[in-house]
């Protein structure tokens, strides 16, 4: 059982809804979310602010056009995502109007939450609605993103959303009632984690990244969802959503997985918005002695650089390594890769004599600088 109460900890949650739980043979749910709805209000009396991720765009487009492919050009996706969206939303307006609350449709892209600027405009939008007691209801702009620039699934969306908003919950509705330690479906004698307060690589091999007909994550991206959250100090639930009332019900049985974030950070900050990003490019491993240093709060500099991995240019997110592999935080680097690749190892004096200008002496200073160590 988890130890959590949702009336006296959270003050703004974000929530995802999946799009088996809005799609049932091949139809919008309109019970399900009627009871959902029942939970949001639920939320709302307890003085939380509340905001939503949901998917089924595509499936509904799909049904709409009366398209059966399962494969489909990026071209057609987008079409059904323009036409699906119009009856979520429709959907979304009809049945919290019965329950006389009023909704709006936020549709982001990955640079809205990549691009630090977009991510501060996309904030302020959600934070008036939310002064407004209106409850956003946000999904990927799937009408004009391409498969090079996409969050891929709304898991890591609504992760993402909520360092935007500085959420203090993110909760994850799902098919299961949360982790196993197997895969229930396919082993009998699966085990429940009611805790993870780590996400290391025993947690990703109990995931799997199998899916549903309307969904495009799994288990795994839930994973990576509570692994960004963890980043700003967000926790993390997953629980079972296809029942009636998943959110009364969890907080009468407490059955789920609860990611407990061990960080007591600032909200609202540029470094959790960098900790929290998924636009890496590269990644640079660093010695024992560049480690100390940036624990010391230093900024990184060119000597303790081992390695160099990925093509990335000046500007760009990478991600720090130690020797052994694991992982210490993230930056944005001052130089490209391949000047990274010429002056690593050597000391900040020589960079003007190797790659022939006046550089800066840090390749990432402490101030872009967000570091995980323990």
């Amino acid at each position: 059982m988890i130890k959590y109460s949702l009336t006296n900890k959270s003050e703004k949650i974000v929530i995802k809804i999946g799009s088996s739980l809005l799609i049932n043979q091949n139809r919008f749910n309109l019970s399900w979310l009627s009871n959902f709805i029942d939970d949001v209000i639920f939320l709302i009396k307890k003085k939380k602010k509340i905001i939503i991720v949901a998917s089924g765009a595509v499936s509904l487009g799909k049904k709409y056009l009366n398209i059966n492919k399962k494969k489909m050009s990026i071209e057609m996706k987008q079409a059904c995502a323009a036409c699906g969206q119009v009856i979520l939303m429709k959907n979304f307006m009809k049945s919290f109007e019965k329950k006389k609350k009023k909704v709006a449709q936020i549709l982001l892209t990955f640079s809205d939450t990549e691009d630090r600027k977009k991510s501060l405009n996309s904030r302020e939008t959600i934070n008036k609605l939310l002064d407004l007691n209106i409850i956003p209801i946000i999904n990927e702009n799937d009408t004009v993103a391409t498969d090079e620039l996409k969050f891929g699934d709304n898991d890591r969306l609504a992760a993402r959303v909520a360092q935007v908003v500085d959420a203090d919950l993110l909760f994850l509705l799902s098919d299961v009632k949360g982790l196993y330690d197997k895969n229930p479906k396919l082993n009998q004698d699966a085990n429940l984690i009611n805790e993870i307060s780590e996400i290391n690589s025993k947690v990703f091999k109990m995931s799997t990244s199998e899916t549903n007909d309307h969904g495009s994550g799994g288990m795994l991206t839930k994973i990576q969802a509570a692994e960004i959250a963890f980043t700003f100090g967000c926790d993390t639930i997953i629980i079972k959503g296809n029942i009636k009332n998943p959110i009364l019900n969890f907080e009468k049985n407490k059955q789920g997985t609860f990611f407990r974030s061990q960080k007591k950070i600032n909200k609202g900050g540029f470094k959790n918005w960098l900790g929290g990003s998924i636009n890496i490019s590269g990644s640079i491993k660093i010695d024992d002695g560049a480690i100390k240093a940036l624990q010391n709060g230093a900024s990184l500099l060119p000597s303790g650089i081992k390695k160099i991995a990925g093509n990335f240019s000046k500007g760009d997110i990478v991600e720090i390594f130690s020797e052994n592999g694991k992982k210490l935080g993230r930056g944005i680097s001052y130089y490209d890769s391949s000047e990274l690749n010429l002056i690593k190892g050597k000391k900040s004096i020589y960079i003007k004599d190797t790659l022939g200008y006046e550089g800066r002496e840090e390749i990432i200073h402490r101030d872009y600088l967000f570091l995980d160590i323990k």
